[in-house]
C-alpha cells in the first residue's frame, strides 16, 4: 500500500469518526433541548424524559434542524410558553456546543 493510500484511508476514517461523534452530538442536543423545553411547559421526571425522547425522534423526519425546530416550536406554543424563533434557536445553537463537548470529552 503506498504513503497515498495510507493517508486517503486515513482521512477516510477520520470523516466516518467525524461524522459519528456529530451525530452523537446531535442526539444529544435534541435531548437537552427536550429536557428545557418541557422544564418550560412545567414538565418533569419521566414526563420530561419522554418529551425529550420526542424531540430525538423529531430529527429522524428530515435533514438539519428544521424538523426539530418545528416540533419544539409548536409544543411550546401550544403550552402558552412565549419563546421567540431567535430565543429557541439561540438555545439550539448553545446546547450543540455542550453536547459537542460531552461527546468529545465521552469519546476519550
Amino acid at each position: 500500500m503506498s504513503g497515498f493510500d495510507k493517508r486517503e484511508k486515513s482521512e477516510e476514517a477520520k470523516y466516518a469518526l467525524d461524522q459519528q461523534l456529530l451525530f452523537k452530538a446531535t442526539a444529544r442536543r435534541n435531548k437537552l433541548l427536550g429536557l428545557w423545553a418541557a422544564e418550560l411547559m412545567g414538565k418533569s421526571g419521566e414526563e420530561a424524559a419522554g418529551y425529550a425522547v420526542e424531540v430525538v425522534k423529531a430529527d429522524f423526519e428530515e435533514a438539519g434542524d428544521e424538523d426539530v425546530f418545528r416540533k419544539v416550536s409548536g409544543d411550546l406554543s401550544a403550552a402558552g410558553v412565549d419563546q421567540s424563533e431567535h430565543q429557541i434557536r439561540r438555545q439550539m445553537e448553545e446546547l450543540m456546543a455542550l453536547a459537542a463537548e460531552q461527546v468529545k470529552a465521552e469519546a476519550g
